[in-house]
């Protein structure tokens, strides 16, 4: 007896929504310590550290979400979407002066 072949179609891959793009990130599993810096670091040390997480950020698929969230919630501290927390500040002086990107 023969079975018939039935067609399946796949399922869509479902677009990661507001809140589980994180789920996504190069940086999942990674050490917090890479991201938001230790109380007093300074100087070169910071900016090693800031190097390595943007690194990570580079390629990261969500890059764009990771940033959007760093921007709306106003993060005061770490690398968020490839941003250190001067980068932030400065988006949002020129945001406050009209200045475009």
């Amino acid at each position: 007896m023969l079975l018939a072949e039935t067609s399946r179609t796949p399922a869509p891959v479902a677009a990661p929504d507001a809140e589980d793009w994180r789920e996504l990130a190069s940086c999942r599993g990674v050490a917090s310590s890479v991201f938001f810096s230790p109380d007093g670091e300074r100087g070169h040390a910071r900016a090693r550290r800031e190097a390595n997480a943007q690194q990570i950020c580079q390629d990261c698929p969500v890059l764009a979400q990771c940033r959007d969230h760093a921007l709306t919630e106003d993060e005061p501290y770490g690398i968020w979407g490839g941003m250190t927390e001067a980068d932030r500040r400065r988006h949002a002086r020129r945001l406050r002066s009209g200045e475009r990107r």
